[in-house]
C-alpha cells in the first residue's frame, strides 16, 4: 500500500521518501528532537536512512508508516508525524516530532489528527497507542487533546491510546 499525502488547515503530510533522509537526519539530531526522541541519543545518517527505510517498507507491507510535515505554502521541513508498528504483536504506535521553531503552534495535534482519521478510516487497526518519557509535558498535552486515555504507565513511559470512533474534535490546538 501506497501511503496518500494529507491535508489538514495548515500542513501537507507527504509520505517520508528516500530523499528525506538527510532533512530528517538534521531534525532527529537536534537537541531538543532528540532529547525525548532518540532519548538524547545523535543518531548516525545511516540509522535515519534505516528508520526510513522501515517506514517505507511498513507502509507498503501494512498500510502503517511515517509522514513529513510541511506547511501548505511553503518548502520546509516542520516535522514529522506518522503511525509504526511496535513490538512483536500488531500494535499501532502513534509518533510525532516538530523542529523547535515550530513548537507551540499545534501542528503536531493538527497532523495527529490527520493520522488517526486515515488508521480508523483505512481499518488498520482499531485502537492507536502513545507513549512519551514522563518528563515530556507538551507531548502529553498531544495526546490529551487527541482525545486519548491514559493507560497504565510502562519502563517510565507515560502511555495513552484511543479506539476509532474516540477521536476528539478539531478544535484547540494551541500549545504543542
Amino acid at each position: 500500500m501506497v501511503l496518500p499525502e494529507l491535508v489538514t488547515p495548515r500542513l501537507r503530510l507527504r509520505p517520508l521518501t528516500l530523499d528525506d533522509v538527510d532533512r530528517l537526519h538534521a531534525l532527529w539530531t537536534d537537541p531538543g528532537v532528540r532529547r525525548y526522541l532518540w532519548d538524547d541519543l545523535v543518531i548516525s545518517r545511516d540509522r535515519a536512512l534505516e528508520t526510513v527505510e522501515a517506514s517505507i517498507h511498513s507502509a507498503e507491507s501494512v498500510g502503517a508508516g511515517m509522514w513529513t510535515l510541511w506547511p501548505r505554502q511553503e518548502d520546509v521541513l516542520v516535522g514529522f508525524c506518522g503511525l509504526r508498528r511496535a513490538g512483536p504483536e500488531p500494535i499501532i504506535e502513534l509518533l510525532y516530532g516538530l523542529a523547535p521553531q515550530f513548537w507551540g503552534r499545534g501542528l503536531a495535534t493538527e497532523a495527529s489528527q490527520a493520522v488517526l482519521a486515515y488508521a480508523f478510516q483505512f481499518h488498520l487497526t482499531d485502537v492507536v497507542y502513545a507513549c512519551t518519557d514522563a518528563p515530556n509535558t507538551a507531548s502529553i498535552r498531544v495526546m490529551e487533546r487527541l482525545g486519548m486515555s491514559r493507560r497504565p504507565d510502562r519502563e517510565g513511559l507515560v502511555c495513552y491510546s484511543i479506539r476509532s470512533g474516540e477521536e476528539a474534535p478539531c478544535g484547540d490546538r494551541s500549545g504543542d
